[in-house]
């Protein structure tokens, strides 16, 4: 069954974000750079990863292409509209693969995408993690940036040291997609994941992956779960928001984070464009 690999939470200033999100109590591994033009850092979790990224050197940000999908200037355009949760990651195998299946199942697909970068380890030391891509779009989606992710080196993304994060997060438990027109990615969702949809009432439709639920979700079911309406109204479906379970999420009433039902919640406003709410894991 494919699971959520990572998300790509993409602003304006790193440094900014990295002290933001660990005031929450994340613990962030060292800043990485990508050899076309963003910088990152990860949160990592049990069986998925928060990807905080940046553009910080437009000028090696690759154009995109008529086969060719550019990571770096999808980010770039997003962040030039505002920030945001920019990307959705699924995990694979084999992305070549999936780009075949992707193809014979009738989604537009781009050339596979393979690259390295130098990472540090818990001990100064330096490693080589190496990636191949293969990135899909949804037409009615343009703002969503969906790709799978094949790592050469992924026990680097599974380290106790940055596993363990002062509040108490374990997993990524949710991925909400909301705005106008967001039920209606249904079809295209089976077709990329592979998995069954399952409808709760009229409002929300749930992918159910190994990884954490993927939940296609009207305004008003957004609004019931996060206490706001889904941000960034005018980018159609989008990726508006996610919920990171904890095994004890009470301590982060600390931080000023609203109380809904059995949530807190952060909203997109004081999270770099992002809803981020908490519950037990």
């Amino acid at each position: 069954m494919r699971g959520l690999n990572h998300l790509v939470l993409t602003g304006h200033d790193l440094d900014r974000m990295r002290a933001a999100y660990e005031s929450l109590g994340f613990t962030l591994t060292p800043r990485g750079q990508h050899p076309f033009g963003t910088d990152n850092a990860v949160i990592q979790l049990h069986g998925c990863y928060l990807e905080l990224l940046a553009v910080v050197r437009p000028e090696d940000v690759p154009e995109h292409g008529a086969s060719r999908f550019s990571f770096a200037a999808f980010n770039r355009d997003y962040v030039a509209r505002h920030e945001g949760f920019a990307m959705l990651v699924f995990d694979t195998p084999d992305a070549r693969a999936d780009i075949e299946a992707w193809q014979e199942a009738g989604l537009k697909t781009y050339e596979p995408f393979d690259f390295q970068r130098a990472a540090k380890t818990p001990d100064g030391g330096e490693i080589t993690v190496g990636f191949s891509l293969a990135f899909t779009r949804a037409p009615e989606a343009p703002w969503i940036g969906l790709f799978a992710c094949q790592h050469n080196r992924p026990d680097y993304y599974e380290q106790a040291r940055y596993l363990t994060h002062k509040n108490t997060a374990q997993s990524v438990r949710e991925v909400w997609i909301s705005g106008d027109g967001a039920l209606g990615l249904c079809d295209f969702m089976i077709k990329l994941t592979g998995l069954e949809a399952r409808n709760e009432g009229s409002d929300r439709i749930v992918f159910a992956t190994r990884t954490g639920d993927l939940v296609l979700a009207r305004p008003q079911a957004f609004a019931a779960a996060f206490g706001e309406a889904p941000p960034h109204p005018g980018d159609g479906p989008h990726l508006a928001g996610l919920t990171i379970g904890c095994r004890d999420p009470g301590p982060l009433a600390a931080c000023g984070l609203q109380k809904i039902a059995d949530r807190f919640v952060l909203p997109a406003g004081r999270n770099f464009g992002t809803a981020l709410a908490f519950s037990h894991a």
